[in-house]
């Protein structure tokens, strides 16, 4: 059986999550939409190009139009918003309304608990909706899933991923931005939800700071808290694990510098009086800061790492799961791209294939770990597994 697809936005995202969706879903045409008709042409041309055969259409619609997103969607099995997190609660309510299968790229915990509040709605209407797709959220919690299924009672788990350039070569800063600026910086403000002691306990953004030593060539990486990497893991897994936490992984010194821009105030939003005029902070340091993290071409490397600590056998053991990926020279898609879209596009793909339970699922709960990790296997990906005893 063949399927309709469509993927909101044509960024960087977008456009691997629908290579994906054209090289194993199945599909009979993927609709790239955006505002920009250029970005979408380019996206489509590429990925026809990489494909072999013209698959993809590129449609030029403003999401905010509804009637508008809504005639474009209409009769696709399943779309991926790809899309600024704040259009997700008008995109669910469309996929409600003309019974569409959907997924995003999410970024705002509290937005996908909203999402979660029409889960009724969505089973009436015989659809699966899953947030908070992609690398993180996303893909570290399916590998957390697996992690856990590796275990007969698993008690604590512990989550490193992060997205940096493969050599950190542009000092002082050593990080490079592989997706929208705004969302690496939403990620540093606030505050984590996490489990401690079976409870669910607000952790600060920076705090928790560690060294982890990984493989070579990546050496010693630093890791410290950002939020909404677990979405809405902490609640599911409430009252079935002890511990559930994640970190970013960046190179050594970054969360010093990032740490020391957000005590100045530079993330904020409101504005502030500078002589006569009224600025925003976050708009002049984005304006300065993201041409120095910011290259035509990235070669990057995504990591995720996963302890899950509990017992097997009645023996007290840890399972580890680890997946480094690397840019892709063949595709020129970078690893965030894959590990992003690809999450994505996978979720979007079951979902057309009804093998996710009706309603608006959480990412934790949609699809078992075991079967994220087969079809990331398909996919190229390495991820490596062990399970060691403990004292």
């Amino acid at each position: 059986m063949n399927y309709k697809y469509a993927v909101l936005g044509a960024g960087r995202q977008g456009i691997a999550a629908a290579y994906d969706l054209a090289k194993f879903g199945q599909a009979e045409e993927i609709l790239l939409v955006d505002i920009n008709p250029d970005l979408a042409r380019i996206g489509a041309e590429r990925v026809n190009k990489l494909i072999g055969k013209q698959i993809v259409t590129d449609v030029e619609v403003d999401i905010s139009d509804t009637e508008e997103v809504s005639s474009v969607l209409e009769g696709v099995a399943s779309f991926i918003s790809a899309a600024h997190y704040s259009f997700n609660p008008l995109l669910t309510e469309i996929a409600i309304r003309i019974r569409s299968n959907m997924c995003d790229l999410g970024g705002e915990t509290n937005i996908v608990r909203e999402q979660m509040k029409k889960n009724e709605e969505a089973k009436a209407a015989g659809i699966s909706i899953v947030p908070d797709c992609g690398m993180g959220p996303g893909m570290n919690i399916s590998l957390a899933t697996y992690a856990m299924s590796l275990l007969d009672k698993p008690r604590e788990v512990s989550i490193w991923d992060g997205g940096l350039p493969q050599k950190p070569n542009n000092p002082p800063w050593n990080y490079l931005l592989t997706f929208n600026f705004d969302g690496l910086i939403n990620e540093y403000e606030g505050h984590a939800y996490f489990l401690r002691d079976g409870q669910i306990v607000k952790v600060p953004c920076f705090d928790g700071f560690e060294e982890l030593d990984f493989p070579s060539p990546l050496g010693r990486l630093e890791a410290a808290v950002t939020s909404g990497g677990l979405s809405t893991a902490p609640w599911t897994f409430e009252g079935q694990l002890d511990s559930l936490e994640n970190k970013t992984l960046r190179y050594p010194g970054h969360w010093d510098q990032f740490k020391a821009f957000a005590q100045l105030g530079l993330f904020g939003q409101d504005p502030i009086k500078v002589g006569d005029a009224k600025i925003v902070p976050r708009d002049v340091f984005s304006t300065m800061i993201e041409p120095k993290i910011t290259q035509p071409e990235i070669r990057d490397v995504g990591i995720i790492r996963v302890r899950c600590v509990g017992e097997k056998g009645g023996d007290k053991m840890e399972a580890i799961v680890e997946l480094v990926d690397y840019y892709d020279e063949k595709t020129g898609f970078t690893a965030m791209q894959r590990l992003t879209g690809w999450h994505a596009s996978i979720v979007a793909i079951l979902a057309a294939q009804e093998r996710i339970r009706r309603g608006v699922i959480p990412v934790e709960l949609a699809v078992p770990g075991s079967v994220i990790v087969e079809e990331a296997a398909r996919r190229g990906f390495s991820i490596q597994k062990r399970i060691n005893p403990l004292k």
